[in-house]
């Protein structure tokens, strides 16, 4: 999911991802383990494997199936919804904002949105503004500057 990077295929993605939140799930049962992903196999996959949260890091675009797969899961785990225009392998090229505060505000209360629509419960979704995802360095510092604004416009 780091920007630049070609997206594996999806049984590469489960071969790589999988055992690991599996290993980290056992080891230490206590922590919170996260899968970033924009895959709904692979984080279903994940969630059965021990992960806690499921970060999609296209916001439950990419994948038609995601928020309604997540909103389904019975143990009600936690949905992040991460700011990203294009995918990893476009976004830099996609990072141009005449005021980037409001319009990733407007991108991330879409896809908030999106994911009640799904079903997915308010109280289990976390926004990320995608720091670095689309963004320059400039935008980053706007993003960080302006998080308490950031957080009124998202509710």
């Amino acid at each position: 999911t780091r920007p630049g990077a070609v997206a594996p295929a999806e049984d590469e993605e489960l071969r790589r991802v999988l055992p690991v939140v599996e290993a980290i799930a056992r080891a230490f049962p206590e922590v919170p383990v996260g899968v970033d992903t924009r895959r709904s196999a692979v984080a279903l996959a994940a969630l059965d494997r021990g992960a806690t949260i499921t970060n999609d890091v296209s916001g439950g675009a990419h994948d038609p199936a995601m928020l309604g797969a997540l909103a389904d899961d019975p143990r009600q785990r936690g949905v992040v919804l991460m700011h990203m225009r294009g995918t990893p392998a476009t976004m830099t090229g996609l990072a141009s904002y005449d005021d980037v505060v409001a319009e990733v505000a407007s991108e991330l209360n879409a896809r908030v949105d999106a994911a009640a629509a799904a079903g997915v419960a308010p109280w289990r979704v976390v926004v990320d503004p995608g720091l670095g995802f689309a963004k320059n360095t400039a935008h980053n510092v706007a993003l960080l500057r302006a998080l308490p604004e950031l957080k009124t416009a998202l509710g």
